[in-house]
């Protein structure tokens, strides 16, 4: 029995000693291993690959080891290190997106903004009817409803021209100069036309008849010009003012500026209309200039130092020379007041001269181009007012080459409609 517990307590003891070895064991590698040691194990047991350690078996530091995570700050020895959270921040905006590039064969397009444009056509005149040339953009000021206007185009130009032929043609039993002057003058005029021009043709005596309406075709002009033949016509009246009222009526329905060329002796014989009744439809006649060119003049002066002007008038007149005074002074204050000119030609020869300055007159003017600054497309009317001023601003003076002051009037149109907005 004593052997039997003797053993038993040896193998206790034997036992005993080697627990209380391996204890010191661990607890010798405890103290030596250092704890990052430990705790990059621990880490690594739970969850990091064991393909990251070093090639001498030493495991690397974890990546994220100062990442924020979600709860707080960075791990330590201690826990977690407690620092305010991030805010969220607002996402990127996103990019441009890039410039399609060009497919071959498709059109280019592009969005355009249309913006008004005004143009005028606009004639500068001396009393007597001559165009001025030579004006600069800077001596121009145009203002629309009283509001200055920037001028964007300027130049001077040739344009074409919209103007009445109205010929006298009546007969007289003794003389027929007064037609043939009538005819030569009427088929010069037509020869100098150009093709962008707008001509009509209209013959008097008694009354007044259309021979052509408007038109840019020359030798309609010069074919109708052709029914009129010495001794051919129905009456030896000659009824100016009536045929010059209906005319002037006429032309105030066309638009832009309109020119009567009036080829007449100046005579009214048999007219419903007075001469003061003609004076006021003359003065109120919008856009329209009259360019009279007297007929006869030759034939006149030949009576007049033969003693035979009581030929050239019918018995009933107490003075023919007074009679063909009056002729002359109306016909100069048709033009006059319009703006036009007086020609009294003493031979054929001059008519071609007088048709070349009429149309130097009258072809002449100044193309001006502004953009309005009301850019409203309402429909309004907007008046439009044109001056000429010299570069201080104040209104431009010009003098001839004697020194003296020249008038001059400003022609152009007044106003103008704009454009209605379609909803």
């Amino acid at each position: 029995m004593i052997s039997f517990h003797s053993s038993k307590f040896h193998a206790r003891q034997t036992t005993g000693n080697y627990q209380a070895v391996w204890a010191a064991v661990v607890i010798a590698a405890l103290l030596i291993v250092p704890p990052g040691v430990m705790q990059g194990q621990t880490s690594s047991s739970q969850g990091q690959n064991p393909q990251n350690q070093g090639s001498q078996g030493q495991s690397q530091k974890p990546s994220n080891q100062n990442q924020t995570p979600e709860a707080g700050g960075p791990q330590g020895d201690i826990g977690p290190i407690a620092i305010p959270k991030k805010k969220d921040e607002p996402p990127k905006k996103e990019e441009a997106p890039p410039k399609p590039q060009k497919v071959e064969g498709m059109p280019n397009f592009s969005i355009n903004v249309r913006v008004p444009l005004v143009t005028l056509d606009v004639g500068v005149l001396t009393k007597d009817g001559m165009f001025v040339p030579n004006l600069k953009k800077e001596n121009f000021r145009v203002l629309e409803d009283g509001v200055p206007q920037a001028i964007t185009n300027f130049n001077q130009t040739q344009a074409p021209i919209t103007a009445v032929m109205l010929v006298e043609f009546a007969n007289n039993q003794y003389f027929y100069s007064f037609q043939i002057d009538s005819i030569q003058a009427s088929y010069v005029f037509a020869s100098s036309l150009k093709k962008e021009d707008w001509i009509a043709l209209i013959s008097y005596d008694i009354k007044p008849r259309i021979l052509q309406d408007f038109t840019q075709d020359k030798h309609a002009i010069l074919g109708s010009l052709s029914m009129l033949q010495p001794g051919m016509s129905m009456s030896s009246e000659t009824d100016l003012f009536d045929a010059l009222y209906d005319t002037i009526d006429r032309l105030e329905t066309v638009e832009g500026r309109k020119y009567i060329v009036l080829i007449s002796s100046g005579r009214d014989t048999f007219s419903k209309r007075t001469l003061d009744q003609m004076l006021k439809k003359v003065q109120a006649a919008k856009d329209i200039v009259v360019y009279s060119v007297s007929t006869g003049q030759a034939l006149r002066n030949y009576a007049e130092s033969h003693g035979i002007m009581n030929y050239l008038c019918p018995i009933t007149d107490f003075s023919c020379s007074t009679t063909w005074s009056q002729a002359d002074n109306q016909m100069k204050t048709f033009a006059k007041m319009t703006g036009g000119k007086y020609y009294a030609p003493l031979f054929p020869a001059q008519f071609r001269e007088i048709f070349a300055d009429i149309g130097n007159t009258i072809r002449n003017e100044y193309s001006i181009s502004y953009h309005p600054t009301n850019k409203a497309e309402d429909g309004s009317y907007r008046k439009i007012k044109v001056e000429l001023v010299d570069e201080t601003g104040q209104p431009l003076k010009m003098r001839n080459e004697k020194g003296k002051d020249v008038k001059y009037q400003v022609m152009a149109r007044e106003g103008y409609k704009a454009k209605q907005q379609v909803e």
